[in-house]
């Protein structure tokens, strides 16, 4: 097949089909019975989430496509017009499958004695109970909303939950809607015998009291719908003289953008389905119908809620190494720590003994997502009272994380922080940490990471934190700083490769280096881990790589535009993707190099954006002790039998299946790194 000239559409898979069939994977979960129930139930809440922000950022994007006429090609060779039904077929499959699974799932939780009711199935003394939550705590939350000439529709932000109630009286009709209230939890917990869980959902108990919001009114109709509204910002960053004041003023239209998804309960009224498409501007065939409760999500909450450990992954302590002085640590040898096997913690400690430490003289850090009551931030503004010099680049463009990140910017620059927003046009997606320490001369401690300064994912998201105090690193990490915060332009790096400057060069060189030594050597090899492969001008140089008899082994979790095992193009190509209990998030680069092989951490997948729009970051690993913990990782991920799904030449993916029995990786490395 000639690369150069391919027909497009067979040798790449689009993007957002790829994206959902990675989210069925998770629904997938949810169906294995391998996994504990109260998991699975999990992974249903998981597969929810995710399609509301597919179509809050992926659908709202292609629809504002197809409403301005624009019918080009995407470099998957397809037009938005051709591409939205097929997406649209795609979502209308997986919420059928979605609903079934709960529908099983719900006779095994009463199986296991947790009961999720309706209000008629409750017992007299859980009856009471609901009617006493009901008059104390929803009816004074809730304001009906009169839908009529002098009372407009009202704004319903994204994920809204809201009755339409259509009334009678004295032969008028009136509509009126009543949304569910957000700041209480959509669960509530019933009295139930010992050993029994039992919940009903708070728009049940309203939809039991609608009358009591209407009095001297007949309730002739009242349907369930939910509002997914287009999430997008659109900033001319270039131009914005206040960048943190124009995210925040984006982020503010949210709730009035254009509505992208609309679900509704499947026997709504056909005249109040009529009213709120008109009210929405929403095509009336575009909506989805949902038979059973809405918004899924909910499950997280009867998780949480649930004590029955049986019904859970079994508990584990990730590995805690303890440093007695941690920058001594850093400044004997190089190390990696590997969350979540492995404790956030020494990470943590790190900027807490920085603050403290009267040596310290700064600190440097890139934030692009952390928790709240987050121990990084106060480690950060105790620094700053402990008079360190405290620099902190707050990405307030992570997408639906712009808030919290704006809060936390202004939060820091009052305890005295000196706060930066990034680059006009770039996110700031590498996550490194510079500290300098006076000693017998000026010491730079780094900290550079494949996942984000987050304590709560990080004993959920696979990643791999590299400390050092090599000083070629410090240098390239403090003038990367340099160009992040001032007007310097790049140095020559040493230690590390960045882009939006030459990271996909830098790996097409190390793919071409590679295909050159196979053709002299005969044992070329690519062995790769990341999130998402979607460049297309990477793919295209696998490709050539494949076809040059490179062996090329690809772990990648989420979207993958690669098609492997095509005769002629990708026969030496092989894809694994593992959705299991934690999200693989780390991205680990392995070039054979005739037998001399290097190692690569990254805080970049192979995604247009991250090449182009992003600043990420690459650094190699040269230490013998560290690169043999890297492909003990990598050769355990890529043996899985238990959480892989296999790619194949159809663009289907497949369980993997293993004469040898089922090999979880992720509890091997449990139990590796908590012997």
């Amino acid at each position: 097949m000639d690369i150069n000239n391919p027909d497009i559409k067979s040798i790449f898979i689009p993007r957002d089909l790829s994206w959902l069939a990675f989210n069925n994977r998770v629904l997938q979960e949810a169906e294995d019975l391998n996994n504990p129930l109260l998991e699975r139930i999990g992974f249903l809440a998981i597969f929810v989430n995710n399609l509301d922000e597919f179509h809050m950022v992926r659908v709202a994007g292609l629809k504002r496509l197809i409403d301005s006429g624009y019918n080009r090609k995407d470099s998957f060779g397809i037009i938005p017009q051709e591409l939205y039904p097929q997406i649209k077929s795609a979502v209308k499959e997986a919420i059928e499958t979605l609903y079934s699974n709960y529908a099983k799932i719900k006779v095994e939780l009463e199986e296991n004695k947790i009961f999720i009711k309706k209000f008629p199935e409750l017992n007299p003394e859980q009856k009471k109970f609901a009617n006493r939550y009901f008059d104390t705590n929803i009816f004074p939350l809730i304001t009906p909303m009169a839908i009529d000439q002098g009372h407009p529709f009202p704004v319903l932000s994204s994920k809204t939950i809201v009755f339409a109630v259509k009334l009678l009286r004295e032969e008028k009709n009136y509509t009126a809607l009543i949304t569910i209230p957000k700041v209480i939890s959509r669960t509530l917990r019933l009295p139930s015998d010992k050993n029994e869980h039992a919940f009903i959902l708070i728009e049940e108990i309203i939809r039991e009291h609608l009358k009591d919001f209407f009095k001297g009114y007949e309730i002739t109709a009242h349907a369930l719908f939910r509002v997914i509204r287009d999430s997008e910002l659109t900033i001319d960053e270039e131009y914005a003289p206040d960048l943190l004041k124009a995210i925040e003023n984006e982020v503010k239209k949210r709730p009035k953008a254009k509505v992208v998804c609309l679900e509704m309960e499947k026997e709504s009224n056909p005249q109040l389905q009529e009213i709120i498409c008109q009210e929405m501007d929403f095509a009336k065939d575009e909506i989805s119908f949902i038979e059973k409760d809405m918004d899924l999500s909910f499950l997280f909450e009867i998780s949480a809620q649930t004590i029955k450990p049986q019904l859970n992954y079994p508990a584990f302590i990730p590995e805690k190494i303890e440093y007695e002085n941690i920058l001594e640590k850093i400044k004997e040898n190089d190390f990696i720590l590997h969350l979540p096997y492995q404790s956030f913690t020494p990470t943590l400690e790190l900027l807490q003994q920085a603050a403290k430490d009267p040596q310290v003289l700064g600190i440097k850090m890139t934030l692009y997502r952390t928790n709240d009551d987050s121990g990084i931030i106060k480690a950060l503004k105790e620094a700053t009272k402990n008079k360190k010099q405290v620099t902190i680049l707050v990405e307030i463009k992570a997408r639906f994380d712009e808030e919290r990140n704006i809060n936390w910017a202004k939060e820091l620059e009052e305890a005295g922080c000196h706060v930066i927003y990034g680059l006009p046009g770039m996110k700031t997606h590498s996550k490194m940490t510079l500290i300098v320490r006076k000693e017998e001369h000026i010491r730079r401690y780094v900290h550079l990471s494949t996942g984000n300064y987050n304590e709560k994912t990080s004993g959920i998201y696979t990643d791999i934190g590299y400390f050092t105090a090599n000083d070629d690193f410090a240098r390239d990490i403090s003038n990367l700083f340099n160009v992040i915060t001032d007007y310097s332009l790049p140095s020559r790096w040493k230690r590390i490769v960045t882009s939006p400057d030459d990271m996909r060069e830098y790996f097409m060189e190390l793919i071409d280096r590679e295909i050159q030594l196979h053709k002299n050597y005969k044992n070329g090899l690519i062995f790769i881990k990341m999130n998402s492969l979607e460049d297309t001008k990477i793919i295209k140089k696998l490709y050539t790589a494949s076809c040059a008899g490179v062996k090329i082994r690809i772990i990648v979790r989420g979207i993958c535009c690669l098609i492997p095992g095509i005769p002629e193009l990708s026969e030496n190509i092989k894809v694994k993707s593992i959705v299991g209990r934690f999200l693989e998030h780390s991205r680990i680069y392995i070039f054979n190099n005739n037998a001399d092989p290097q190692f690569f951490l990254s805080s970049a997948d192979w995604m247009s954006r991250n090449f182009d729009r992003r600043i990420e970051l690459l650094f190699e690993i040269h230490k013998q002790e560290i690169k043999e913990q890297l492909r003990f990782i990598m050769d355990t991920y890529w043996h899985d039998t238990a959480k892989s799904r296999v790619l194949n030449q159809d663009g289907e993916y497949s369980r993997v299946s293993s004469a040898e029995g089922r090999f979880n990786a992720q509890e091997v490395l449990i139990k590796h790194y908590t012997a």
